[in-house]
C-alpha cells in the first residue's frame, strides 16, 4: 500500500482538516475507520467556506436574494400557473407519455411556474432521506424542501433514471406536427445549496471512477451511503455574484448559472420511458446555455404537446462529465405557445428535431440517437451526435436564413462553436452556437 494510501499517515492535523471542510457527518462516520489511526480531531463547524472570485460569465435566471429565501411549496411570488411538486404527480425515474393525465390544462400563450426538485438528496445511496442528509452537512432543518421529504417518503422511483420531474401540462390545441415553444422566462434558486455527484458505471469514465477513489482511504468522507461519491455544495454570496464553493484543501467555486436539464413534451408511445437519454421530443438535454431569456423549440408528438421539466441544474460544465451537474432545487416560469406549420413562428427544423436560441445564438441540436426509448440502442456515438448538429445546423442557415450551401458550411467552420452538451446520458449530445450579430 502507498503511503498516500494509508490511513495511519494521516495526522491529526489532517484528520481536522477533513472536518472543517464540510464533508458531513454521516461520511465522517463511515471514514473512521479510515481516520482511525489519527486519533481525537476537531469538532465540526460547518459547511461554509470562503468564495473565490472568478471571471466566469454572470449567472443567468434569478439569483436567491439577501438570506436565502427558501422557496417551499407555496411560499414565494409565482407567475401564472403553479404547478406544484406533488408527491403522488411526479414522475420519478421516468418520464410522461401519450397515456399520461395532465396536472395542469393551459392555453397558448400562458405563463407556468412549477416547482423542480432535485433527485440529489432523494436517492436511495444518499439514504432516500432529505432531512437525514442534509442536515448531515449542517442545513438546518427549515432550509429543506418538504416537497422533497415528502417525494422521498410518499413516491414511487418507478423508472430506471434518477430524476423527479414535474408535470406533464397539456397546452389547448396542441396537435401532432406541431411545435411547443417554450421561453425560459426566470429560474430561481429554492435552496443556496446542491450536489454533484460520480456513481458507478455512469460518467465520462465509467469503471474508473468512483471505484479507484474508494481505494483511498482518505477520500472515504467524499462517499455517500451507497459507495458514490456525492460532494455538497454550497451557495455563498461574493462580489455580487452567487457562486457554488465546493469542498477540499484547494479552494474551488464557480458562478452559478442555472437551467433546466429535462424539458420534453410527451413522446407517442404508452411505453415507459427512461429519464436519461435525451430524443426528439427533448427531456435530458442537459444544454447549459438554455437560461432564463432562451427559447426551446420542439415538436409536438400527443395532443395537448403534455410538457414536463425537471433536473434542475445551478451549474454545469460542458459534457457533465463526472456524471452530474451542480444539482439543486430550483422554480422556472416558462411561457408555453403552441406553434402552426407555415406560421413563420418557429423555424422549419424544429417540427422535426428540437432546436433552441438565445439572445446571441441560435442552437441547432444534434444527439446520438434521438429514438432511444424506442430503438433502444442508446447510441453514445460523439461522432454521430456532432454530424447531426452539424446537418441541422446546416439545413438552418439554408433553409431558415436561405444561405447558399457552400457558403454556410464554410461559415459554420470558420465562426461556430459546436459544444459537447453532455457525455453520460447514453444518448451524447452537441449543440451549435450560431452567433445572431453575424447573420444580421
Amino acid at each position: 500500500m502507498s503511503p498516500a494510501h494509508d490511513p495511519s499517515t494521516v495526522t491529526p492535523e489532517q484528520a481536522a482538516h477533513l472536518l472543517r471542510r464540510g464533508l458531513g457527518r454521516r461520511a465522517l462516520l463511515r471514514s473512521a475507520a479510515a481516520l482511525a489511526a489519527a486519533g481525537s480531531v476537531a469538532a465540526w463547524p460547518g459547511a461554509g467556506h470562503a468564495a473565490t472570485p472568478g471571471r466566469t460569465a454572470a449567472p443567468s435566471g434569478s439569483p436567491p436574494s439577501p438570506g436565502f429565501p427558501i422557496l417551499q411549496p407555496g411560499a414565494g411570488k409565482v407567475a401564472g400557473t403553479y404547478v406544484p411538486a406533488r408527491a403522488q404527480e411526479v414522475y420519478w425515474g421516468h418520464l410522461p407519455n401519450r397515456a399520461s393525465e395532465p396536472v395542469a390544462v393551459v392555453s397558448s400563450g400562458d405563463v407556468v411556474t412549477l416547482d423542480t426538485v432535485s433527485h440529489e438528496g432523494v436517492l436511495e445511496d444518499q439514504g432516500q432521506d432529505p432531512i437525514g442528509y442534509f442536515t448531515s452537512f449542517d442545513v438546518p432543518e427549515d432550509q429543506i424542501l418538504r416537497d422533497a421529504v415528502q417525494i422521498a417518503a410518499e413516491s414511487q422511483h418507478a423508472g430506471p433514471g434518477p430524476h423527479v420531474t414535474t408535470g406533464p401540462i397539456a397546452v389547448r390545441g396542441a396537435e401532432p406536427g406541431d411545435v411547443l415553444k417554450i421561453e425560459i422566462l426566470d429560474i430561481a434558486l429554492r435552496v443556496p445549496y446542491g450536489v454533484v455527484s460520480n456513481r458507478e458505471g455512469k460518467g465520462a469514465l465509467p469503471g474508473e471512477y468512483p471505484e479507484a477513489f474508494r481505494e483511498v482511504p482518505e477520500y472515504a468522507p467524499y462517499l455517500n451511503e451507497g459507495g458514490n461519491v456525492s460532494i455538497f455544495t454550497s451557495v455563498e454570496r461574493a462580489r455580487g455574484r452567487y457562486r457554488g464553493v465546493l469542498p477540499g484543501d484547494v479552494p474551488a467555486g464557480f458562478d452559478l448559472a442555472p437551467f433546466m436539464g429535462i424539458m420534453g413534451v410527451a413522446r407517442d408511445t404508452t411505453a415507459m420511458i427512461d429519464s436519461v437519454p435525451p430524443t426528439d421530443a427533448g427531456g435530458n438535454l442537459d444544454i447549459n446555455d438554455l437560461g432564463a431569456g432562451s427559447t426551446l423549440y420542439l415538436p409536438v408528438q400527443v395532443p395537448g404537446a403534455l410538457f414536463f421539466s425537471g433536473d434542475p441544474h445551478m451549474a454545469q460544465g460542458d459534457g457533465e462529465v463526472a456524471l452530474t451537474a451542480m444539482e439543486g432545487s430550483q422554480r422556472p416560469t416558462f411561457r408555453l405557445t403552441v406553434v402552426k406549420p407555415g406560421s413563420g413562428d418557429a423555424p422549419k427544423i424544429a417540427f422535426d428535431y428540437p432546436f433552441a436560441e438565445t439572445p446571441d445564438f441560435w442552437v441547432p441540436v444534434g444527439l446520438s440517437d434521438p429514438d432511444g426509448p424506442e430503438g433502444g440502442s442508446n447510441e453514445t456515438s460523439l461522432d454521430i451526435a456532432m454530424k447531426t448538429a452539424v446537418r441541422n445546423a446546416l439545413a438552418f442557415l439554408t433553409e431558415e436564413l436561405g444561405m447558399a450551401g457552400p457558403v454556410a458550411y464554410t461559415y459554420l467552420s470558420a465562426a461556430t462553436d459546436f459544444e459537447v452538451s453532455q457525455v453520460v446520458d447514453r444518448t451524447t449530445g452537441i449543440h451549435a452556437l450560431i452567433r445572431k450579430a453575424d447573420l444580421g
